[in-house]
Protein backbone atom coordinates (compact mmCIF):
# COMPACT_ATOMS: atom_id res chain seq x y z
CA UNK A 1 0.00 0.00 0.00
CA UNK A 2 2.82 2.41 0.88
CA UNK A 3 4.53 1.68 -2.43
CA UNK A 4 1.29 2.35 -4.29
CA UNK A 5 0.84 5.65 -2.45
CA UNK A 6 4.47 6.50 -3.20
CA UNK A 7 3.96 5.94 -6.94
CA UNK A 8 0.71 7.92 -6.90
CA UNK A 9 2.35 10.92 -5.24
CA UNK A 10 5.26 10.81 -7.70
CA UNK A 11 2.77 10.86 -10.57
CA UNK A 12 0.88 13.81 -9.09
CA UNK A 13 4.00 15.84 -8.46
CA UNK A 14 5.49 15.02 -11.88
CA UNK A 15 2.39 15.85 -13.91
CA UNK A 16 3.74 19.25 -14.95
CA UNK A 17 6.92 17.80 -16.47
CA UNK A 18 7.43 17.31 -20.22
CA UNK A 19 6.25 13.89 -21.39
CA UNK A 20 9.76 12.42 -21.77
CA UNK A 21 10.86 13.44 -18.26
CA UNK A 22 7.55 12.28 -16.82
CA UNK A 23 7.97 8.73 -18.10
CA UNK A 24 11.64 8.68 -17.11
CA UNK A 25 10.49 9.53 -13.57
CA UNK A 26 7.93 6.72 -13.62
CA UNK A 27 10.50 4.19 -14.89
CA UNK A 28 12.98 5.28 -12.22
CA UNK A 29 10.43 4.81 -9.43
CA UNK A 30 9.52 1.32 -10.67
CA UNK A 31 13.23 0.40 -10.83
CA UNK A 32 13.77 1.55 -7.25
CA UNK A 33 10.81 -0.51 -6.08
CA UNK A 34 12.16 -3.63 -7.79
CA UNK A 35 15.50 -3.12 -6.04
CA UNK A 36 13.82 -2.66 -2.68
CA UNK A 37 14.92 0.96 -2.28
CA UNK A 38 11.46 2.51 -2.29
CA UNK A 39 10.74 1.99 1.45
CA UNK A 40 13.69 4.21 2.39
CA UNK A 41 12.53 6.84 -0.07
CA UNK A 42 9.03 6.61 1.32
CA UNK A 43 10.27 7.28 4.84
CA UNK A 44 12.51 10.16 3.80
CA UNK A 45 10.25 11.81 1.25
CA UNK A 46 6.71 11.20 2.45
CA UNK A 47 6.45 14.44 4.41
CA UNK A 48 7.70 16.58 1.53
CA UNK A 49 5.45 14.79 -0.95
CA UNK A 50 2.43 15.29 1.28
CA UNK A 51 3.08 19.02 1.45
CA UNK A 52 3.68 19.28 -2.31
CA UNK A 53 0.53 17.30 -3.03
CA UNK A 54 -1.41 19.62 -0.72
CA UNK A 55 -0.06 22.67 -2.60
CA UNK A 56 -1.11 21.13 -5.91
CA UNK A 57 -4.55 20.40 -4.50
CA UNK A 58 -4.88 23.96 -3.22
CA UNK A 59 -3.85 25.36 -6.61
CA UNK A 60 -6.43 23.13 -8.28
CA UNK A 61 -9.23 24.37 -6.00
CA UNK A 62 -8.25 27.98 -6.82
CA UNK A 63 -8.23 27.40 -10.57
CA UNK A 64 -10.48 29.80 -12.51
CA UNK A 65 -11.36 31.73 -9.33
CA UNK A 66 -10.92 35.48 -9.45
CA UNK A 67 -11.22 38.45 -7.14
CA UNK A 68 -13.28 41.02 -9.03
CA UNK A 69 -13.11 44.77 -8.56
CA UNK A 70 -14.13 48.01 -10.23
CA UNK A 71 -11.97 50.68 -11.85
CA UNK A 72 -14.05 53.43 -13.40
CA UNK A 73 -16.83 51.82 -15.42
CA UNK A 74 -14.96 48.57 -15.96
CA UNK A 75 -15.01 45.30 -14.04
CA UNK A 76 -11.70 43.54 -13.59
CA UNK A 77 -10.61 40.22 -12.18
CA UNK A 78 -7.31 38.85 -10.90
CA UNK A 79 -6.36 35.28 -10.02
CA UNK A 80 -7.31 34.65 -6.40
CA UNK A 81 -4.14 32.61 -5.89
CA UNK A 82 -1.99 35.78 -5.88
CA UNK A 83 -4.27 37.81 -3.60
CA UNK A 84 -3.05 37.82 0.00
CA UNK A 85 -5.42 40.36 1.53
CA UNK A 86 -7.69 43.37 0.98
CA UNK A 87 -7.41 46.49 3.11
CA UNK A 88 -8.97 49.92 3.17
CA UNK A 89 -7.12 52.97 1.99
CA UNK A 90 -4.52 54.13 4.48
CA UNK A 91 -1.58 56.49 4.88
CA UNK A 92 0.75 56.25 1.89
CA UNK A 93 4.30 57.56 2.06
CA UNK A 94 5.26 59.13 -1.26
CA UNK A 95 8.60 58.46 -2.95
CA UNK A 96 10.16 61.13 -5.19
CA UNK A 97 10.95 60.56 -8.87
CA UNK A 98 8.53 57.67 -9.31
CA UNK A 99 5.91 57.25 -12.08
CA UNK A 100 2.66 59.05 -11.19
CA UNK A 101 0.78 55.75 -10.80
CA UNK A 102 3.19 54.57 -8.08
CA UNK A 103 1.61 56.40 -5.16
CA UNK A 104 4.31 55.38 -2.69
CA UNK A 105 4.69 52.75 0.01
CA UNK A 106 2.68 51.49 2.96
CA UNK A 107 3.82 49.80 6.14
CA UNK A 108 1.70 46.68 6.53
CA UNK A 109 2.50 45.00 9.83
CA UNK A 110 6.18 45.85 9.47
CA UNK A 111 6.41 44.91 5.81
CA UNK A 112 6.95 47.68 3.26
CA UNK A 113 4.79 47.38 0.14
CA UNK A 114 4.76 49.64 -2.92
CA UNK A 115 1.29 50.83 -3.92
CA UNK A 116 -0.01 51.36 -7.46
CA UNK A 117 -3.07 53.45 -8.31
CA UNK A 118 -4.76 51.34 -10.97
CA UNK A 119 -6.72 54.30 -12.34
CA UNK A 120 -3.50 56.15 -13.14
CA UNK A 121 -1.84 52.94 -14.31
CA UNK A 122 -4.58 52.60 -16.91
CA UNK A 123 -4.41 56.30 -17.90
CA UNK A 124 -7.76 57.18 -16.32
CA UNK A 125 -8.56 60.41 -14.49
CA UNK A 126 -7.61 60.60 -10.85
CA UNK A 127 -10.54 60.36 -8.43
CA UNK A 128 -10.19 61.18 -4.71
CA UNK A 129 -10.19 58.11 -2.49
CA UNK A 130 -13.29 57.38 -0.40
CA UNK A 131 -14.60 54.75 2.01
CA UNK A 132 -15.12 52.29 -0.87
CA UNK A 133 -11.54 52.58 -2.12
CA UNK A 134 -9.53 49.44 -1.40
CA UNK A 135 -5.96 48.26 -1.64
CA UNK A 136 -5.67 44.71 -2.98
CA UNK A 137 -2.38 43.15 -1.87
CA UNK A 138 -1.01 40.65 -4.36
CA UNK A 139 2.19 38.63 -4.15
CA UNK A 140 4.02 37.31 -7.20
CA UNK A 141 7.35 35.48 -6.94
CA UNK A 142 7.87 36.80 -3.42
CA UNK A 143 7.16 40.43 -4.32
CA UNK A 144 4.11 42.02 -2.68
CA UNK A 145 2.40 45.04 -4.24
CA UNK A 146 -0.78 46.93 -3.34
CA UNK A 147 -3.27 47.77 -6.09
CA UNK A 148 -5.56 50.72 -5.37
CA UNK A 149 -9.01 50.08 -6.89
CA UNK A 150 -12.29 51.98 -6.74
CA UNK A 151 -14.08 49.12 -4.97
CA UNK A 152 -13.91 45.36 -4.52
CA UNK A 153 -16.84 43.25 -5.71
CA UNK A 154 -16.56 39.52 -4.96
CA UNK A 155 -14.72 36.29 -5.59
CA UNK A 156 -16.20 34.40 -8.51
CA UNK A 157 -15.47 31.21 -10.42
CA UNK A 158 -15.56 31.38 -14.20
CA UNK A 159 -15.85 28.15 -16.18
CA UNK A 160 -13.01 27.43 -18.59
CA UNK A 161 -15.31 27.63 -21.62
CA UNK A 162 -16.35 31.16 -20.62
CA UNK A 163 -12.79 32.51 -20.63
CA UNK A 164 -11.57 33.86 -23.97
CA UNK A 165 -8.64 35.86 -25.30
CA UNK A 166 -9.11 39.63 -25.60
CA UNK A 167 -9.52 41.30 -28.99
CA UNK A 168 -6.34 42.61 -30.56
CA UNK A 169 -6.87 46.28 -29.74
CA UNK A 170 -3.77 48.37 -29.13
CA UNK A 171 -4.08 50.59 -26.08
CA UNK A 172 -2.16 51.00 -22.85
CA UNK A 173 -4.53 49.13 -20.52
CA UNK A 174 -5.29 46.32 -22.95
CA UNK A 175 -1.75 44.93 -22.70
CA UNK A 176 -2.43 44.06 -19.07
CA UNK A 177 -5.62 42.15 -19.92
CA UNK A 178 -4.73 38.54 -20.61
CA UNK A 179 -8.26 37.10 -20.84
CA UNK A 180 -11.93 38.04 -20.77
CA UNK A 181 -14.35 36.18 -18.53
CA UNK A 182 -18.00 35.95 -19.52
CA UNK A 183 -20.35 35.99 -16.52
CA UNK A 184 -23.96 36.02 -17.63
CA UNK A 185 -24.41 39.21 -19.61
CA UNK A 186 -21.36 40.82 -17.98
CA UNK A 187 -17.69 40.57 -18.82
CA UNK A 188 -14.70 40.63 -16.47
CA UNK A 189 -11.33 41.81 -17.74
CA UNK A 190 -8.84 39.34 -16.28
CA UNK A 191 -5.51 40.98 -15.58
CA UNK A 192 -2.03 39.61 -16.18
CA UNK A 193 -0.63 39.99 -12.66
CA UNK A 194 2.92 39.24 -13.79
CA UNK A 195 2.94 42.14 -16.26
CA UNK A 196 1.39 44.46 -13.68
CA UNK A 197 4.35 43.98 -11.38
CA UNK A 198 7.31 43.34 -13.65
CA UNK A 199 6.61 45.22 -16.89
CA UNK A 200 7.66 48.86 -16.98
CA UNK A 201 5.57 51.34 -18.97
Amino acid sequence: LNQFRFILKILIISKGLPAVLYWVMVALVLLLIRRGLAPELIKEGETNMNSEAEVLLEEDTQKNKFLTFVIGNENYGIDIKVVTEIIGIQTITTIPEMPDYVKGIINLRGKINPVIDMRLKFKKNYVPYNDRTCIVIIEVEGIAVGLIVDSVSEVIEIAEENIVLPPNVKNNSNKYVKEIGKVGTDVKLILDYYKLIFEVD
